[in-house]
């Protein structure tokens, strides 16, 4: 690929330079994303008690939606688009594209149909019952006949993000952000003439959002503005190719557990500060929130990693493609790092904002001086696993965030079985997160990334 096809500089640009310019909008459309999830939580708050604790009981797995399309699966698409373009075969690029979208909708209508029937049973086991689970079951009956439009948005974005485009994945999400937020207040509360529709509402108003989303950018990419161009046209655009579908999968199908088993340590710990008492976890959960926070800055500087590696690994230009991880890395590590420094240093900046209880601002401020900083080590590990996606080599990051649900799980036990303080707590979340960043770095470290040789499709 020469400079001059190389406008974005993913392949022949300064690093920094380029990373920074690619992952500010991803990380400004990530934070609205959280803060539509802020406003769904005030919504429904307004509901009443039960309908706040339904959407409790759903929320993990309404996350595990979004991480798994956009963050695992997603790279996955990325990864093999930009090692195509990279190595100069936009064709097989095109040809990827295609077969991305093929996955998402498979992979839509099983999610739908898996908590579709046994979504009630979830929300039991979590301990739902009554009046509780039934507005949890509801809720999620009407959510997650909409999981299929998710993962078209999210494997549309992911798309142009493989090319380097991430303007416009990033302002469709902005857009729909918004419509959801205003969409999902009316439809719930009701306004004028439009009757309450309770938390049925909220999840109508996500369906209607992100079926926008996969229309604007369905549209983009067969309109020929992309760099890749969706095409659907005769026999071939229905024909499935076993290669093709492999050159996602080997990352985007691996990549899955990782989200998983984050879902799982988070599961895990709650349950066990839940123990400890009351005013322990609604510390743990005002901590929580500004973890949900440094998620998108992670994620936007990661996603901006995997283009750029990946065209470097079709290129064959190991060095480069190293060079971009560990910049990346350190990029998430040194923004995370203030962050901790901040709150580890001034606790109440975050804490004052959600209680003025005593008791629970004391947990919350031993939470954040002991958790805050391990955030650089998160973010670090973080980011470093969207670019190992880039280069096809995602094993030794999963197995990292397995080494941290492990040992939480573990050490978690063994603290609960010896009634142990909430500080003791705190302090595993820190050596969990220190520990999943260290292990993923030692496996980007001594993991081989000499690109396998691509067949010709």
């Amino acid at each position: 690929m020469s400079v001059a096809a190389d406008p974005q500089g993913l392949r022949h640009g300064p690093i920094l330079r380029t990373l920074v310019k690619l992952a500010v909008p991803n990380v400004l459309a990530m934070v609205l994303t959280v803060l539509v999830g802020v406003a769904e939580t005030y919504y429904v708050g307004r509901l009443g008690t039960t309908p706040l604790a339904a959407m409790a009981l759903v929320f993990p797995l309404a996350m595990l939606t979004q991480m798994m399309s956009a963050g695992a699966m997603g790279g996955g698409v990325s990864s093999a688009i930009s090692r195509a373009l990279g190595a100069g075969q936009a064709d097989r690029a095109a040809d990827l594209a295609r077969h991305a979208v093929a996955i998402g909708v498979a992979a839509g209508v099983a999610y739908s149909a898996v908590f579709l029937l046994f979504g009630p049973a979830f929300y039991r086991g979590l301990g739902g019952q009554g009046a509780v689970l039934q507005e949890a079951s509801a809720y999620s009956a009407v959510l997650f006949s909409g999981a299929l439009m998710v993962w078209l948005s999210n494997t549309l974005a992911s798309v142009l993000r493989g090319t380097g485009n991430m303007r416009v994945p990033s302002i469709t999400i902005v857009l729909a952000a918004v419509l959801q937020m205003v969409l999902g207040g009316v439809l719930s509360l009701g306004a004028g003439p439009v009757p309450r529709l309770g938390m049925v509402g909220v999840a109508v108003g996500h369906i209607v959002a992100t079926t926008a989303m996969v229309g604007v950018l369905g549209w983009y990419l067969a309109s020929g503005r992309a760099r890749v161009r969706l095409r659907w046209a005769g026999a071939a655009g229905w024909r499935l190719e076993k290669p093709l579908l492999a050159d996602i999968l080997r990352v985007g199908a691996l990549s899955c557990l990782s989200p998983v088993m984050s879902v799982l340590t988070v599961l895990i710990f709650t349950g066990l500060v839940a123990h400890v008492g009351v005013q322990a976890l609604a510390g743990y959960a005002i901590g929580q929130r500004l973890e949900f926070l440094l998620v998108p800055i992670a994620f936007g500087i990661g996603v901006a990693s995997v283009p750029m590696v990946g065209m470097a690994i079709g290129a064959r230009d190991l060095p480069r493609a190293r060079r971009v991880a560990w910049v990346a890395g350190g990029l998430s590590a040194f923004n995370l790092a203030l962050i901790g420094a901040v709150v580890a240093l001034w606790p109440d900046l975050w804490a004052g904002l959600f209680t003025a209880d005593e008791s629970v601002l004391l947990h919350a401020r031993q939470y954040l001086r002991t958790v805050g900083p391990a955030f650089p080590l998160f973010g670090l590990g973080l980011t470093l696993y969207f670019a190992s996606q880039g280069a096809s080599r995602v094993l030794g990051p999963v197995l990292a965030a397995g080494l941290r649900l492990l040992l939480v799980a573990g050490t978690g036990a063994w603290l609960a079985g010896r009634a142990a303080e909430p500080a003791a707590y705190f302090a595993l979340v820190a050596g969990a997160m220190a520990a999943y960043g260290v292990a993923t770095a030692l496996a980007v470290r001594w993991t081989s990334w000499a690109p396998a040789p691509q067949p010709s499709k």
